[in-house]
């Protein structure tokens, strides 16, 4: 008896079915990433919206590039006014720590803090990982370009009051994308006993889904995605290092990878989950899924990692145009921006690299994927491909675009049109 090849064709889509929902849970895995012993703050989601990638037309080169749609959004929020608003003479101070990733969030909930008490906001420090790391605040970002986006929503003090001390000032933990109701009942009844903050940001979640409204929404979009620029000569360094990187990529129209990928976390950290899902991937893993996924060996392709590790070996060989920063940095920068004792700079050269190039993939999950992810979408920059375990020999890249993206359910879709 012979076989009906309509059976034969509802089997293979069935198989199909089932490989597509496995790759959509793993994605919504990697978006979701918890910290110990902390519930998740999770929203409504948008409905699905299907995105498409294409090969780019006359290019020189074959590979899942997308088509230059990238059309930078408007911001949806109306500037907010300090207007009648009480006002105290008090200070909420607060220090930028872990990272570009972190100092995105901390600004946002500083800023909420300070607006709702009425207080005058101090502009921060930034401290690294070890004692006595520390640096200015405009070492890295322009800080007239920071008070000047918040005149209005919030008095700010460049310099720290001398009046300050451990007597009239207590150390406050505050919760990441923190709510006027929090502040009403944990913090105000400090700050008016007290007269002043320090600030410290935890973060119960990194994961950066929008699920509810509050007051605050507006004054929060505003610091994370309009207070913070690179101060000039930063800037000029990245800006430089993505015109090398364009350069490099002739055969594909000046377009790039770049993968957050960096051997010490990868050494340190656990790939599986709690529930046994990947939250990170090594450099084999990745050149596996670049290849799968349809990049050929001229796809020019940028690393995090900031020296060059043996185990990177192998990705090289199947993308020979494998660069880490020692390798696009400008030679007389590399002392003050690579060679320096502290990592910071390091940290914001990629962070503001990965917001930029035409194809974001991160190996590891957490904030540097979360919020790297939300500037490239108020950039319109949607091609975040979010890397698994393929069995077949070639897939979609369609198929691993991030659940930010293809459900629009990402803080930053809230705070852009």
């Amino acid at each position: 008896m012979g076989v009906d090849p309509r059976q034969i064709l509802a089997g293979f889509l069935t198989v199909t079915m089932f490989v597509m929902l496995a790759n959509m849970i793993k994605r919504e895995h990697f978006d979701s990433v918890k910290t110990p012993a902390a519930a998740n703050i999770r929203l409504d989601e948008n409905p699905v919206v299907e995105q498409s990638l294409a090969k780019l037309p006359g290019g020189t080169t074959t590979g899942p590039w997308k088509e230059d749609e990238w059309q930078e959004l408007k911001a949806c929020w109306a500037k907010p006014d300090l207007g009648n608003s009480e006002k105290s003479t008090g200070f909420v101070t607060f220090s930028l720590t872990n990272g570009p990733e972190y100092h995105v969030s901390q600004i946002a909930d500083a800023v909420v803090v300070a607006r709702y008490l009425g207080a005058t906001l101090v502009v921060p420090d930034i401290r690294g990982n070890k004692r006595g790391d520390k640096r200015d605040f405009e070492e890295i970002y322009d800080v007239e370009k920071f008070m000047k986006s918040l005149e209005g929503v919030v008095r700010v003090r460049k310099d720290q009051p001398a009046e300050l001390s451990a007597q009239n000032i207590v150390v406050v933990r505050v919760p990441n994308r923190v709510t006027e109701e929090h502040v009403e009942e944990y913090i105000a009844p400090i700050f008016r006993t007290k007269g002043n903050v320090r600030l410290a940001t935890y973060f119960p979640s990194v994961n950066m889904k929008e699920t509810t409204k509050s007051k605050a929404d507006s004054v929060a979009c505003l610091a994370m995605f309009g207070a913070l620029e690179l101060q000039p000569e930063v800037r000029e360094v990245v800006d430089s290092m993505v015109e090398r990187l364009r350069t490099l990529s002739r055969k594909s129209d000046g377009q790039f990878i770049a993968v957050d990928l960096r051997v010490e976390i990868l050494e340190k950290k656990g790939c599986l989950g709690g529930d046994g899902t990947k939250t990170c991937y090594g450099p084999d893993e990745i050149s596996a899924f670049l290849q799968k996924i349809g990049f050929d060996k001229d796809a020019t392709v940028y690393l995090t990692q900031t020296r060059w590790h043996g185990s990177l070996d192998s990705l090289k060989e199947s993308f020979p145009k494998t660069y880490i920063k020692e390798n696009i940095m400008p030679a007389d920068k590399k002392s003050k921006f690579l060679d320096s004792e502290t990592s910071e700079f390091t940290k914001v050269i990629d962070f503001y690299i990965c917001s930029q190039s035409d194809v974001f993939v991160p190996a590891i999950s957490g904030l540097f994927y979360a919020n790297v992810a939300g500037k490239r979408i108020a950039t319109g920059k949607n091609q975040i491909l979010v890397p698994a375990t393929i069995s077949e020999a070639t897939a979609s890249a369609s198929d691993f675009i991030s659940s930010y993206i293809s459900k629009k359910n990402h803080l930053a879709y809230s705070c852009f049109c």
